[in-house]
């Protein structure tokens, strides 16, 4: 069982650095909202430990090493990592979907970046679907066709942050559009990176994006009324405070260069409510057969392996173990020229 000051250590981490998600909790009982606290604090101290880190392939293989400990039972003395080695525990985690989301993150560590869209969902499932995922697998849910559609709303919040932060990302180096959506559109993505302006080709791109995201917004609502009715309200309101951001960008003119879209406390109070009449009328009404639609190529892997059928370690888990080894060697070769 996790230990409540370690639970508390979670909460306040999360209260502070993810609103929305912290918004949403409120409304998931607390059998699930103090595990899926403890997972999304694990999760935003790797995302940040590697964001704001100047040496990203140390930082990488620090949180490898953290969870090779925490699948150990031994975690490092840390509130966070105590927390998710319980978690682990009592959960039976599968092992795959935490590694998804490092492998992303690695992927950050090396600056990648995508070409296309199917690229970019590939990305996303890694630091989003795995977390949705791993949620579901927190709610008790092993259902194919229930964890594709977590998979779907994961890739769809992925590319709402992507949109919203073009900007912030761009100041700081970094770069998510996919690159042949720059090109059709004659931006070229180091002249972009050296001066980022918003232009009326940056904003098509970033719509077709949100756009995207939508499409994905509408697949993971079957999915949803899936899931046992009590977590319901809570992931209807993530979905719903999400496809807000969204919203707001649009209406600013899909400019995420000069400001950030963000959605008022009034606005998630209005979700909250929302959320909690969507989970009541998914009681009553049919299914939809959009339930059966096909995972996403990119997060097929996710779906196999939290639906406990054996994934294929040939070629996903051996592509993992490729990119720590090249992690290692850029680690060796950096300190080497310090």
């Amino acid at each position: 069982m996790m230990n409540a000051a370690d639970l508390a250590h979670c909460r306040e981490a999360i209260r502070e650095g993810s609103y929305s998600f912290h918004a949403a909790s409120k409304l998931l009982p607390a059998h699930v909202r103090d595990p899926a606290l403890a997972l999304y604090a694990f999760c935003r101290l790797a995302d940040d430990e590697v964001d704001l880190n100047s040496q990203k392939p140390a930082a990488v293989l620090r949180l490898r090493d953290r969870l090779d400990l925490a699948y150990a039972g031994m975690p490092r003395n840390a509130p966070a990592d105590r927390a998710f080695a319980a978690l682990i525990e009592q959960f039976e985690m599968p092992r795959a979907l935490p590694e998804a989301l490092l492998e992303g993150l690695a992927w950050d560590g090396m600056e990648r970046r995508y070409a296309t869209i199917s690229d970019l969902r590939g990305y996303s499932a890694r630091v989003a679907s795995a977390v949705g995922a791993m949620m579901c697998v927190l709610m008790g849910v092993r259902d194919e066709h229930a964890l594709a559609r977590a998979c779907d709303l994961g890739v769809a919040m992925q590319l709402t942050n992507i949109a919203r932060d073009v900007g912030e990302d761009a100041r700081a180096g970094r770069l998510y559009l996919p690159t042949e959506m720059m090109e059709a559109e004659r931006l070229d993505p180091e002249a972009f990176l050296a001066n980022p302006v918003m232009t009326p080709r940056l904003a098509k791109i970033i719509r077709r994006l949100l756009v995207e995201a939508d499409r994905l917004y509408y697949r993971s609502e079957p999915g949803i009324a899936r899931l046992p009715l009590p977590v319901r309200p809570g992931i209807y309101a993530a979905r719903h405070i999400y496809a807000g951001i969204g919203r707001s960008l649009k209406r600013k003119g899909y400019d995420s260069i000069t400001m950030r879209a963000h959605t008022t406390r009034g606005q998630k109070l209005g979700w909250l409510g929302l959320s909690v009449l969507h989970a009541g009328v998914s009681c009553v009404m049919p299914g939809s057969a959009v339930i059966y639609a096909k995972p996403l190529p990119e997060v097929a892997f996710l779906v196999e392996a939290a639906a406990r059928r054996v994934p294929d370690r040939s070629a996903w888990g051996e592509s993992v173990i490729s990119l720590f080894a090249q992690l290692e060697a850029r680690d060796q070769l950096q300190r080497s020229l310090e």
